[in-house]
């Protein structure tokens, strides 16, 4: 539970919160309880969305693109003028790290719920903010304490501090313009693609080049302050799990962390505050390497998005003291009244496809279950029927579960993600529920290369042992039994209907499970290929999907996702799997029947994922191009992707042109062979 101030009377009367989706909705929140009301604003995407639905009053901004709507800081400002808001809040990414929107704002007389204009400037920037943290006696990385501009200047410093090095956007971030380069090829293309990314996503393509510590833990501090130069740090919350530099799982505290290295980090993390005068909610990222020694990475100067674990652990709402410090309040609380109680962790629950390099995935979400719980959070900004769009953060929702210990915080999560029904666009929870199974991953043994040792090829699916494929062929034979029964109740073809012994042949993975089932006593007995498993418990309803039931004393959950013309498909630890329950008679004659005709896509070049065509390749009908060779690059969700020729071909025809949006599939180029 959040420790809340609701003797105090509201600081403001209204806000304005300038931003969209969950964290609109997480400010919202707060802000109602705290008895004020809210003020919404959305474009022509977000006209029926939660977030708006939720504020008391909403207002028009424009067109979905973000620079028509979510990034018009005079509009916004006019909203909270015209309906009356004392104070903006900006939540994160869009305007909530502009200088120039915080100044605007306070300009006109309104309250900014975050720091001064000038503390964003200067932690803003990467190279200002290495310099100011240097001079704040912070550990800083290695590196080159300025601007660069062309490639020639890269390759020097790369060669001058030597390789891997960093090259990142000076202003800005979320993982955006960022590349690692371990050679003088990748650190040219790097600079590339991070300078358009940068521009793109923030306006600004400066770049700055450091070395690239391997093998790092990211951890980060949570710090609060007021405008009376109090200043206390809230504890860490480690972020090594990311992917292409994007966080995927938080949790606080760190596995990893003493209680001396926690407060050294802290105590640097509130000197950096004060040198730049910081008077809100923010957070000090340090990379740590093996032997404890960490590094200032950045400030970000706003409400993080995992800062839901902060909260589980401390009891504090951190939106409250944003809000309170906002209106000229005082801290109330002191470094002694930071505590930590338990465990928290949050899974990034994202609408992409892991199975396809997590390419973004839009469209509606035609079904959608959260998981619920005492020691479950949602922060979410959608609800059933809402559409994922291509001009936005693919976000569905933060997930987050305590415990009192890591242990029981995980085994929630797993229980969690389990429990959780996505349908309509690809997500990212096969991927989620993977890592969390991991001995590895159990035993806290993180860096920030996690992902990529561990799926060096790419996601393909959580492996199976052979109990879970037991567990699975019992679980589909459950459903396909009850199924029969209800429709044989329902037709009035039998009465009393009861399986006393039955067999049937359940294909896994292209394997068949000999089943033999005997109903007991509340559930059944199967007997799989000799094995008994007895489940009882049965939680579930037709056409429903998840399914919950013990098996041999053992909680377990699936889904059932859909009915396929030739079976069942199946979600089970996350990830889909195609299951058919058949009698032993059908499964003979399924012998015989004709085998699938595969599509050859060898000789397109298919889009990926859907998006706008950022550049194309100037190369003509006839043309040879190398295997390697850059042909396109796709724009989706602020993230750049360059697709390369696979081989050495013939150009036969190009099929799209620079600036033209694509769906998912789209035939971008046909070669001759």
């Amino acid at each position: 539970m959040l420790r809340t101030f609701s003797s105090k009377k509201p600081i403001f009367d209204k806000i304005l919160v300038a931003n969209r989706g969950e964290i609109a909705c997480r400010v919202m929140k707060t802000a109602k309880r705290m008895g004020i009301k809210t003020v919404a604003v959305y474009s022509d995407a977000d006209e029926n969305s939660l977030h708006v639905k939720s504020a008391d009053e909403a207002v028009y901004l424009g067109p979905p693109p973000s620079n028509q709507s979510y990034l018009l800081d005079d509009k916004i400002i006019e909203a909270a003028l015209k309906t009356g808001a004392q104070a903006i809040h900006p939540g994160y990414g869009f305007l909530s790290e502009k200088e120039s929107f915080s100044n605007l704002v306070t300009n006109n007389g309104l309250a900014f719920i975050g720091p001064r204009g000038d503390a964003i400037r200067d932690m803003g920037c990467k190279i200002a903010s290495k310099k100011i943290a240097k001079e704040a006696g912070v550990t800083t990385i290695p590196g080159y304490i300025g601007e660069v501009h062309d490639l020639d200047r890269v390759i020097e410093i790369a060669h001058e501090i030597g390789y891997p090095i960093m090259i990142k956007a000076a202003g800005g971030g979320g993982g955006k313009g960022m590349r690692i380069a371990w050679n003088d090829e990748e650190a040219r293309e790097g600079f590339r693609l991070s300078k358009d990314e940068a521009m793109s996503a923030f306006g600004d393509d400066r770049i700055l080049i450091e070395r690239y510590i391997d093998n790092p833990r990211h951890i980060e501090i949570q710090v609060l302050a007021d405008k009376y130069g109090n200043c206390v740090y809230v504890n860490e919350r480690e972020c090594s799990i990311q992917r292409r530099n994007q966080k995927v799982i938080e949790e606080a505290p760190s596995v990893f962390l003493d209680k001396k290295t926690r407060k050294m980090m802290g105590e640097q993390a509130c000197s950096l505050s004060r040198a730049v005068g910081y008077d809100s909610a923010g957070t000090v990222e340090f990379i740590v390497d093996p032997k404890k020694n960490f590094f200032f990475l950045e400030m970000n100067t706003r409400l993080q998005v995992e800062h839901p674990v902060t909260e589980l652990t401390t009891g504090l709402d951190l939106v409250e003291h944003m809000i309170r410090v906002a209106g000229g309040e005082k801290l109330s609380v002191t470094q002694d009244d930071i505590k930590i109680k338990g465990w928290a962790m949050e899974s990034r629950v994202y609408a992409e496809d892991p199975f396809r390099n997590f390419l973004p995935s839009i469209g509606t979400l035609t079904r959608y279950v959260q998981p619920t719980g005492d020691k479950v959070r949602i922060d979410t900004g959608v609800v059933e029927g809402s559409e994922i769009s291509m001009y936005y953060d693919p976000l569905i929702s933060k997930l987050c579960t305590y415990g009192e210990t890591r242990s029981e915080a995980i085994k929630n999560m797993e229980e969690a993600l389990d429990s959780y029904v996505i349908e309509g666009v690809g997500h990212n929870i096969p991927f989620l529920r993977a890592i969390l199974g991991q001995e590895r991953y159990r035993s806290g043994n993180l860096t920030t290369k996690y992902i990529g040792e561990e799926w060096p090829e790419g996601f393909k699916g959580i492996i199976l042992n052979e109990n879970q494929k037991d567990d699975l062929a019992v679980f589909t034979t459950a459903i396909h039994i009850l199924r029969n029964k209800r429709d044989a109740t329902i037709n009035n073809k039998m009465n009393n209907y009861e399986y006393k012994f039955e067999k049937f042949v359940t294909e896994l993975m292209e394997k068949d499970y000999n089943i033999c089932v005997k109903e007991i006593e509340n559930g059944f007995l199967f007997n799989v290929n000799g094995k008994d498993i007895e489940m009882t418990d049965i939680c579930w309803k037709p056409e429903q999907p998840i399914f919950k039931a013990k098996l041999n004393g053992e909680k377990k959950i699936c889904q059932m996702i859909n009915i396929l013309p030739e079976g069942y498909g199946m979600r089970f630890f996350g990830t889909m799997f195609k299951v058919a329950v058949r009698t032993p008679q059908q499964a003979e004659l399924f012998k015989y029947m004709p085998e699938p005709i595969v599509i050859d896509y060898s000789k397109f070049l298919c889009a990926p994922m859907p998006g706008m065509i950022f550049s194309i390749t100037d190369k003509k009908a006839g043309d040879k191009v190398s295997e390697g060779e850059e042909l396109c690059i796709i724009e989706a969700m602020k993230m750049q992707n360059m697709l390369k020729a696979p081989k050495d071909t013939v150009i036969k025809k190009i099929c799209v042109k620079q600036g033209e949006n694509v769906g998912v599939d789209a035939i971008l180029i046909e070669y001759e062979d």
